[in-house]
């Protein structure tokens, strides 16, 4: 029987003559952190304080013992970052240069000093750049011309920290005669009866035995000879219980175990678990343009994303735990899809197993994002030697519904210049018009590909182009109003965003003794977009007065404009279904305490955009909507059931004040919108009014004005202690009334966000790990919408 060994101790990091303790699997920055060499690169401006660890070679060690009696033994590392030689004494076993791939290596009888050399990958990706030509880049690091997690070299909500190591378990697997070398299941479903195609590939010492592998699923089990190297075992399973999305229904997961024998002798066994399910990708064309709509089990969805960048900028930290912690806080914000960007990596089994469990469906990029990808050898062969080998690892999940080619590398070579800059030289089309859907069409054929995102479809029309395919919406961050979200209807946004800073204790722990300012030296270091900050001020302006000065009132007002802003989007969207068909925030999380576009920061904190996520992406939302010819009140049903719901329509003063009211009924069917024009005189006129609609417990709210303009009446309101939380009581109008439970205690966390309370209403706010309580406190890390000074 193959026996696997981890080797996880006793490895030693070396460098320059020193010597230090090493964690594999690791990272030179966490052994040297760990060891006091270098500052934690996260706080402050340490980050600069390190740089030279990514120019340096390092060097992993550590002793392999003899082998045992089994007739092979075979070294495996499941992930090198990323240029390495690997020796055991004086002998070479091997060199690597790709992260995304796994290594073998034959050791058998062999035992001695195993090093594992790494070079900097920054020299390494310089030589290659060097040798084949400057490509165009959105960044000035040289990560195209290298198989390494890109944004590691740095991105406009990262740091730019350059890793080397074992990042990924290492272990010595022992076995006689023959091991399942890869195995590919390929999962249908025709009516209630599922079948898995199993491909089997195995390794043999030697040719003389008969092998046979037995496949189980559930209760059904079949077997198969295998011929040479290879077979295909059928099982067919009746009544199979399908797999849906989380909302759409239950997430039965099999298990499908193989057992690889000779006679009577066991000799290897494998395990997966896989889910039967159908996922289509509707790309027909019709009145509106080219749609882009996933069909799960024959039903039609508005995916409802978010997109996923790697949860640590050092990768290796990410434990299984994290993984659910972070991918239970994106379903509890009712999401149902996830995007894996293209500038990180093909994440470890724990985030698939997670999203299987939890039914979140998975968009996964390969790893190409914002730059031309030369498509010479030897980084030809590299890509897709870790196509094959990714498609075939994360197939079985029944949580991955789509691959894509590259994040917005299309759309770069027509639009950003790249065209004219490269001169005919390669940029990595081939890779997503030829090689990539080949690899995915040979081996996972019954998932769908895209060729990028965003990506029209056709070199005829515009990647871009919001009629047709997948589309990026980031004209109004970085120029416009977020209002303009509203003046077009993409068929799917799979990004767009606002930013805002982290929570307050996320800041006061990343700089610490710093007096806070948003220019402040550590929060512009720790703002890495392109006038990031004077983005933020122009968005701000045109809704808020400026609080220059007041860096509180700064920080709880620019995550309130984060919240309002992707609200713009995903309501007006949401109730253009099904000519919209999804969209996909950027971006849920963070790799490190930064100013960026997420819902949650890089410590896991909460902003209020998170909380907003609940009700946007809830399965029913109500919403009012400016459009050319008068206010629209929308009732977006999500569910499976029909929706019947009678709405209160109030024009109202900010003083309190009914100026007219109205009730309308309004009647969804399932997975429909039901739109209803709002009556001329519920209609608000004047900055001082607003219409509330209420109904089933939802509230959707419309000002005429922007803020600034709006005459609020000064907050007030009353706060009382109860079991685990606070009771706030208006009044007067509360416009966006927050309460920042991390000023409590850093381990404080609120049950909700931002919610606008009218004169008389009482809302009570859930705080946990809230040692003591204190209504003085609760007060003060009370924050609304104020008059304009």
């Amino acid at each position: 029987m193959l026996d696997a060994t981890p080797l996880t101790e006793g490895w030693t990091l070396r460098y320059e003559g020193a010597a230090l303790p090493a964690a594999v699997p690791g990272c030179v920055h966490t052994d040297l952190l760990a060891a006091g060499v270098i500052p934690d690169p996260f706080l402050g401006r340490e980050e600069t304080e390190v740089a030279w660890v990514g120019r340096r070679e390092w060097t992993y060690e550590t002793r392999l013992a003899a082998a045992s009696a089994h007739e092979r033994t075979d070294l495996v590392f499941d992930g090198l970052d990323t240029a390495a030689e690997i020796r055991l004494d004086d002998r070479v076993l091997g060199t690597v240069r790709n992260m995304h791939r796994s290594y073998r290596f034959d050791v058998t009888g062999l035992a001695g000093r195993l090093s594992v050399r790494f070079a900097s990958a920054y020299s390494v990706a310089e030589a290659e750049r060097e040798r084949l030509g400057e490509r165009p880049n959105a960044y000035p690091e040289p990560f195209p011309y290298l198989r390494k997690m890109a944004c590691s070299f740095g991105w406009d909500w990262g740091p730019t920290l350059v890793t080397a190591g074992i990042w990924r378990p290492v272990r010595l697997e022992r076995w006689s005669t023959a091991r399942i070398a890869r195995v590919r299941p390929v999962v249908t479903v025709e009516g209630a009866t599922g079948r898995v195609e199993v491909h089997v590939d195995v390794e043999r010492t030697g040719a003389d035995a008969d092998l046979t592998v037995v496949a189980r699923v559930g209760s059904e089990e079949a077997r198969a000879g295998i011929d040479g190297t290879s077979g295909v075992i059928r099982v067919t399973v009746p009544h199979a219980a399908l797999w849906w999305p989380r909302g759409y229904g239950e997430q039965p997961l099999y298990d499908l175990e193989l057992v690889l024998i000779d006679g009577s002798t066991e000799l290897d066994v494998l395990h997966r678990r896989i889910g039967f399910r159908t996922v289509e990708l509707d790309r027909s064309p019709d009145a509106h343009g080219t749609g882009f709509t996933l069909v799960v089990n024959g039903v039609r969805l508005f995916a409802r994303g978010v997109n996923w960048i790697p949860d640590d900028v050092f990768p290796s930290r990410i434990t299984r735990e994290r993984y659910r912690e972070r991918l239970t806080q994106a379903a509890e914000a009712g999401v149902d899809l996830v995007r894996v960007w293209g500038g990180g990596i093909y994440e470890s089994e724990d985030f698939y197993d997670t999203c299987d469990e939890l039914g979140l469906l998975v968009w996964q990029d390969f790893p190409f994002a914002c730059a031309a990808y030369p498509e010479e050898q030897p980084l030809r062969g590299e890509v897709e030697a870790e196509a094959r080998e990714n498609v075939v690892r994360l197939m079985p999940h029944p949580s991955l519904v789509l691959w894509n080619g590259n994040n917005e590398n299309l759309w770069g070579f027509r639009d950003w210049g790249w065209e004219r800059r490269l001169a005919g030289d390669s940029w990595g089309e081939g890779y997503y018009l030829g090689l990539l859907p080949r690899v995915v069409a040979e081996l996972d054929p019954t998932r769908p590909y895209t060729a990028g995102s965003p990506w029209s479809g056709s070199w005829r029309r515009h990647p871009n182009d919001p009629a047709h395919g997948t589309h990026h919406s980031w004209e109004v961050w970085n120029r416009e109003d977020y209002a303009d979200y509203r003046l077009h209807v993409p068929r799917f946004v799979a990004e767009f965003g606002w930013q805002a800073p982290p929570a307050y204790a996320t800041l006061r722990r990343a700089l610490p003794g710093e007096e806070l300012a948003p220019d402040s030296p550590g929060m512009l270091h720790h703002q890495k977009a392109d006038d990031g900050n004077g983005k933020l001020r122009r968005g701000l302006a045109r809704h808020f007065a400026l609080p220059d000065g007041d860096f509180d009132r700064w920080h709880y007002l620019t995550q309130l404009n984060q919240a309002r802003a992707v609200a713009a989007g995903i309501e007006h969207w949401r109730a253009h279904w099904p000519v919209c068909a999804g969209t996909i925030v950027w971006q849920l999380n963070d790799c490190w305490p930064v100013t960026s576009w997420s819902a949650i920061d890089g410590d896991g904190r909460e902003k209020p955009l998170y909380h907003e996520l609940k009700r946007l992406y809830a399965d029913r939302l109500l919403t009012l909507r400016p459009e050319e010819d008068g206010l629209v009140l929308a009732a977006v049903n999500q569910s499976g059931d029909p929706w019947a719901v009678q709405v209160a329509l109030r024009r109202m003063t900010v003083e309190g004040a009914v100026v007219a009211e109205e009730r309308v009924d309004l009647t969804a069917d399932a997975r429909a919108v039901a739109r209803l024009r709002v009556p001329q005189d519920l209609r608000p006129l004047a900055p001082k009014e607003f219409l509330v609609a209420d109904g089933d417990g939802l509230r959707a709210l419309h000002f005429p004005a922007p803020d600034r303009e709006v005459p609020y009446p000064k907050p007030e309101f009353d706060v009382a202690l109860v079991p685990d939380g606070i009771t706030v009581t208006a009044r007067s109008l509360l416009r966006d009334l927050l309460l920042q439970a991390d000023r409590l205690d850093p381990r404080a966390r609120a049950d909700r966000g931002l919610v606008t309370l009218l004169p008389g209403e009482r809302v009570t706010i859930g705080v946990r790990s809230w040692e003591t309580p204190d209504v003085a406190a609760a007060r003060a890390a009370l924050f609304c919408v104020e008059p304009s000074r």
